[in-house]
């Protein structure tokens, strides 16, 4: 039988979603506590591949079990109990045989935090970056993201994905006093893609490049052309959607 999982957990202490040959990885983690549960060997399959230090508030796997897991709420219990601390579960769904944690997602939200002053207690979940940005300049480079559909120059070299084509249809930033938060929604995204596009948004924003330069970046395809990638640890995974899973 198959089910979803419904998790969350702080990229901090990992090497990202996907197993690695000598580096610890959360689905390695889970696919070790729920094999332990099951009685049985067990794979989960993510509905994405967070790079090594992302978090993710939203996050959906799923997995075969040899046998129907009767009480939901007790396998929880077990399973967080058997995670560590940065790694929770939140609901099991049981879905069809057929479903696919990481193809039948519709859409998938992430979120980019920067705040431009020293903060001890959010220092490992946002970009610290304190020279001066222009918001509005970046939400209308931002805006240009939109109508693109080949994100080449945003692809990370020797990223394995086939195609560089996205469909995004929301790309934002939003002060919050001290906090700068850039949201962009897709149907999928490329191997470091955010990251960059980040990085290009706050060369905008500091006045590096302008809005025809950053159209160009877009057009180019080429990922030299566009700016550095920001760091892992102020992005977040914060919304999966699913035609038949419709409660959070």
């Amino acid at each position: 039988m198959r089910y979803f999982i419904h998790l969350a957990y702080d990229g901090g202490a990992y090497h990202g979603w996907q197993i690695q040959r000598n580096a610890t990885t959360v689905q390695e983690i889970l696919n070790k506590a729920i094999s332990t549960l099951v009685k049985a060997d067990v794979e989960t399959i993510g509905c994405g591949r967070t790079d090594t230090g992302v978090h993710a508030r939203d996050f959906y796997a799923h997995f075969d079990s040899p046998s129907p897991v009767i009480d939901h709420n007790k396998f929880l219990h077990a399973l967080n109990a058997l995670l560590p601390y940065d790694i929770a579960v939140y609901r099991l769904i049981q879905v069809a045989d057929t479903a696919h944690a990481r193809f039948d997602a519709t859409s998938r939200t992430y979120e980019y935090h920067i705040c431009d002053r020293k903060e001890p207690f959010g220092r490992s979940y946002a970009f610290h970056f304190s020279k001066p940005l222009d918001i509005d300049a970046m939400n209308a480079a931002a805006a240009e993201l939109l109508p693109h559909e080949d994100f080449a120059c945003f692809n990370k070299t020797g990223g394995a994905q086939t195609g560089t084509h996205c469909n995004l249809v929301h790309a934002e930033w939003v002060r919050h006093e001290h906090h700068l938060v850039f949201t962009v929604t897709a149907n999928r995204f490329l191997r470091n893609m955010v990251r960059a596009i980040v990085g290009t948004l706050l060369e905008v924003g500091e006045a590096k490049i302008n809005l025809e330069d950053f159209r160009q970046i877009l057009a180019s395809g080429d990922r030299s052309e566009a700016g550095a990638s920001v760091p892992a640890h102020g992005l977040f995974l914060t919304n999966v959607v699913y035609p038949y899973i419709t409660d959070n």
